[in-house]
């Protein structure tokens, strides 16, 4: 009697297993992880156009259904963001900074089963609403190095968009730079007053240029119009931008959210998913931020300023230099 129950027991046993496993077989067969974002400008814009190209790896190489929506009024903000929660996505991701930090808390908070992930100047909120920001200001304390190097004038250009935490350490990170390899180095700082206006950020870099300067951090787009038409050099932000202006970009900080949305999708996936502030994954040391490379300009700089660079990069990365964070509003020379 007790071997035929063992037997009707280990029969019962892989039922169960059975049925275990058509479950998980129906889940997979419901439809591929599913990631939407949202962006309050055009995907054009550096910032919000490093999470697209994050999401767009991600869809390619998954296989990973993704959708977005770009150029989002403040009034239609929370709409959209609603719409795509009521839609059942997995993972949604976007820029929440100034118009939209309020709205996406709110839908986040309705739907905790979401995962939200939001680039963010606050904190997370617990339980589904994660934050992130583009932690660049190591390779921007580079660019800051190379700048005071190659200056002849000793004057030098930051044209930023909004005097807040996550521009403010990029632009304080270059100054720093700049100064610790030369003490006479002047930086003219402007803010063009919102995140995508080339025509205002060429104004501000003509009159920088005027001033003086003649290497210029591009923290916003149109700089590198003005630095071609009066022969000035550049560095890009947020992506390579070389080939925008080969001529004038030596190179610039990289943000690289790619490992942060994988870090996202895998932590989903393990149903593992809480509340956090994903700022390590933007860092260097986690591949989330790189110095842009030289591209023509490696045979054009000093061999000097570039083993120097490097020198300062690996130490970055393997933990024995550290660049501050310093988010307090920077003052124009």
């Amino acid at each position: 009697m007790k071997r035929a129950a063992l037997v009707i027991l280990i029969v019962l046993l892989s039922v169960s297993s059975g049925f275990a496993g058509g479950k998980q077989e129906v889940k997979e067969e419901e439809g591929a992880f599913r990631v939407a974002a949202i962006f309050q400008t055009a995907i054009e814009e550096p910032w919000d156009g490093v999470i697209h190209q994050a999401c767009l790896r991600a869809q390619k190489e998954l296989g990973l259904e993704y959708e977005f929506t770009e150029k989002i009024a403040a009034a239609d903000f929370e709409k959209v963001v609603r719409e795509y929660a009521e839609r059942g996505f997995d993972l949604i991701v976007g820029d929440a900074f100034l118009a939209g930090e309020d709205p996406s808390r709110r839908v986040a908070k309705d739907y905790p089963e979401i995962a939200f992930a939001f680039g963010s100047e606050f904190g997370p909120v617990a339980p589904n609403f994660s934050v992130f920001d583009n932690w660049i200001h190591e390779p921007a304390y580079l660019c800051g190095v190379i700048a005071g190097r190659l200056t002849k004038t000793n004057v030098l250009g930051v044209v930023a968009a909004i005097p807040i935490g996550e521009v403010n350490r990029l632009v304080n990170s270059f100054k720093a730079g700049a100064l610790s390899v030369n003490r006479d180095v002047k930086v003219k700082i402007a803010y063009i007053g919102g995140w995508f206006d080339p025509p205002k950020a060429k104004e501000a870099a003509l009159a920088q240029i005027e001033a003086g300067a003649d290497l210029i951090y591009a923290e916003r787009f149109g700089v590198f119009e003005a630095c071609k038409e009066k022969g000035v050099l550049a560095f890009g932000n947020m992506s390579d931008q070389n080939e925008l202006a080969p001529e004038v970009v030596i190179s610039g900080p990289v943000w690289d959210m790619y490992p942060t949305i994988m870090f996202c999708i895998e932590m989903i996936r393990k149903d593992a998913w809480v509340s956090m502030d994903l700022g390590e994954w933007s860092m260097m040391a986690k591949g989330g931020s790189r110095l842009a490379p030289f591209h023509g300009f490696e045979q054009k700089l000093p061999a000097g300023v570039i083993k120097e660079v490097r020198t300062l990069e690996e130490k970055i990365l393997n933990g024995t230099f550290r660049v501050a964070v310093d988010e307090e509003p920077p003052i124009s020379d």
